[in-house]
């Protein structure tokens, strides 16, 4: 089971990243996929969620019109889009395949 992030990296404030992560290993299609984020010295935060499907999603009140959770079943991958970005979505982002795997993470640094 293997679950690869990529897409992270350094933006400036205002700045657009989209973060994928590539699933193999497993039956993605029957899993919910979900992101989180952790900020040095703070825990683990759910950032977006999407069901098996794709027609259902969540966000996080603090990223709510600003992330947008995708994923396509037919290449085994979620996305996640990130717009607007500011200095405190500075996280290591992780996507995991609710409730068993998770990814080994990807830095984004959100800084001018």
């Amino acid at each position: 089971v293997q679950l690869v992030e990529s897409g992270g990296g350094l933006v400036q404030p205002g700045g657009s990243l989209r973060l994928s992560c590539a699933a193999s290993g497993f039956t993605f299609s029957r899993y919910a996929m979900r992101w989180y984020r952790q900020a040095p010295g703070k825990e683990r935060e759910l950032v977006a969620a999407i069901d098996s499907a794709g027609g259902s999603t969540n966000y996080a009140d603090s990223v709510k019109g600003r992330f947008t959770i995708s994923r396509d079943n037919a290449k085994n991958t979620v996305y996640l889009q990130m717009n607007s970005l500011k200095p405190e979505d500075t996280a290591v982002y992780y996507c995991y395949a609710f409730p068993r795997f998770w990814g080994q993470g990807a830095q984004v640094t959100v800084s001018s």
